[in-house]
């Protein structure tokens, strides 16, 4: 766990200080320097990834995913080319806030008194061009279950001509080279109080991790009658793969 930790910190920060300086430039050199950021890091980590399902070609794209840990973090962002919508307390974290900022991360509360700015924040990154990654439970889960949506950020993909959406459905399903179990999944996930050492220290210490990520088609604007519809519509969607997932059934 130790020498995992310091290989982190020792790609870390020359990583920070590399992302800085694309920053400094036009194009998209951030966002795909952020891919080689994460998949670094999930290889330092053993975390091993089989992804089923094509990305978006089209931008914008709103990435819709279920969320039951910080690993994920690491394995959407070793695959979609995006920036993460994250609470707005993460903003608060000394170095992971750094880390954040450098990485693109919109910063939200989701409270009603800011839904309609951070909403407009969100519309100005995607008429740049942007994709966004969103977590519509708001929370992380235990593992094993897809919480309920929030449909409050959704609003976003209702226009005709808007962003098309795409379902990501990741599940944890391998161990140290094993499946993973119902009891295993505590120790995966990190959820409820858990702090963030205790955690890190039980993943550091396993051999390897491995999930599956699913990406369904993407959804065209103007699919849905209204976000509402839309948001039960992905909620059901991810909860099934997910239910699939964990069964290691194959999904259709």
């Amino acid at each position: 766990m130790t020498v995992r930790l310091v290989l982190i910190v020792l790609w870390t920060l020359p990583a920070m200080l590399i992302q800085a300086m694309i920053l400094l430039f036009p194009g998209r050199g951030a966002e795909l320097f952020a891919r080689i950021y994460w998949r670094s890091i999930g290889q330092i980590l053993g975390l091993r990834l089989t992804v089923v399902g094509q990305v978006a070609a089209r931008r914008p794209v709103i990435f819709v995913a279920n969320h039951c840990s910080w690993l994920d973090i690491v394995a959407l962002g070793s695959v979609l080319p995006g920036y993460f919508v994250a609470k707005s307390a993460i903003a608060k974290w000394p170095f992971v806030n750094c880390l954040a900022w450098l990485g693109g991360t919109v910063f939200v509360t989701r409270s009603r008194a800011t839904v309609g700015r951070e909403q407009n924040q969100l519309l100005a990154r995607l008429a740049k061009g942007d994709n966004i990654i969103l977590f519509p439970e708001s929370t992380t889960s235990d593992g094993r279950r897809v919480l309920p949506f929030s449909s409050s950020f959704l609003a976003i993909a209702e226009a005709p001509g808007g962003p098309a959406v795409q379902p990501v459905t990741i599940v944890y399903d391998g161990l140290d080279g094993l499946p993973v179990q119902t009891y295993d999944r505590p120790e995966i996930s990190w959820y409820g109080d858990m702090d963030m050492v205790s955690h890190f220290n039980g993943i550091g210490r396993r051999h390897s991790l491995h999930a599956t990520i699913l990406l369904d088609p993407p959804i065209p604007p103007g699919t849905f009658a209204g976000r509402k519809a839309l948001t039960a519509a992905l909620e059901a969607r991810l909860a099934g793969n997910a239910a699939a997932l964990r069964q290691g059934r194959r999904v259709t």
